[in-house]
């Protein structure tokens, strides 16, 4: 075997363990029994994306994503479970055919429909640009000369990345929603992220005193109609898992027209 093969397949081998070994740590979802299939499919998620997924106290996941896997599962009689691996690892895993499918608030993008096959879409969504509550800092012009934080592979990050040079800021990358946070206020003024995610820690913190959430305000956001703007898709290997798909579609169709769906929305969201 040449070298090359030899170090592809131990590659392989390691992103499989490495893969096996996040999920059996951060994995709060386990299996769901839809139905009677034997079948039970694996899917990956983001590790912290709330309203979407994030860990409860007893590091069991929830979200509108992790409520509507389990509603389209019991629907459609299969069988799942979730690896909450964070996003980047999520959309690795399933490219590299790790996993049989993805949902993690991922936004549909042609790009990505290159290599992947995408659901119907199940929320429609923009992104926008926060800082601190007390900061001085109202509007995009304000980040003028200064830095913020972005998410890794992200719409948000496309966006200030698109727009970086026109309102003269620079941008530091972090994987996940919590660390990009923390940055905000420090070594960065604002950070950009999906609109119901932010909306979202924004209401935690008034609804919680302060107990949860972040005390920011949102200082910028894409209209609806935005080329950044986007849907999020359950997501599977191009031409592959057509099964799986079509399960998907055909549960959440059913869940949209049951009201299930409306109601696990604004259980998150209002």
């Amino acid at each position: 075997m040449k070298l090359k093969n030899i170090v592809a397949a131990l590659s392989g081998t390691l992103l499989a363990v490495s893969l096996v070994a996040c999920g059996a740590a951060a994995n709060g979802s386990g299996s769901a029994q839809g139905g009677s299939g034997d079948k039970t499919y694996i899917i990956a998620s983001d590790n912290g994306f709330a309203p979407f997924e994030f860990a409860q106290a007893d590091n069991t996941y929830t979200g509108i994503d992790m409520d509507l896997l389990d509603a389209i599962a019991k629907d459609q009689g299969f069988n799942y479970e979730v690896q909450n691996v964070g996003f980047k690892m999520a959309v690795s895993s399933l490219e590299a055919g790790q996993v049989d499918g993805v949902i993690a608030g991922m936004s549909i993008t042609e790009e990505r429909r290159e290599k992947f096959d995408f659901s119907d879409p199940y929320y429609d969504s923009t992104v926008c640009c926060a800082t601190t509550a007390d900061s001085e800092i109202n509007k995009l012009e304000d980040l003028n000369g200064k830095n913020v934080a972005v998410k890794d592979g992200t719409e948000s990050q496309k966006w200030a990345e698109s727009i970086k040079d026109k309102y003269g800021f620079t941008t530091t990358t972090f994987k996940d929603s919590a660390t990009m946070y923390q940055e905000v206020g420090g070594n960065s003024v604002a950070c950009f992220e999906d609109t119901p995610v932010m909306a979202y820690s924004i209401s935690q913190y008034k609804t919680t005193g302060g107990k949860e959430g972040k005390n920011f305000k949102i200082i910028g956001e894409v209209s609806p109609d935005d080329a950044f703007a986007s849907q999020y898709g359950f997501a599977v290997q191009k031409g592959k898992n057509t099964e799986l798909l079509k399960k998907f579609n055909d549960g959440l169709a059913n869940i949209k027209k049951s009201g299930k769906y409306e109601e696990i929305v604004k259980k998150y969201l209002g």
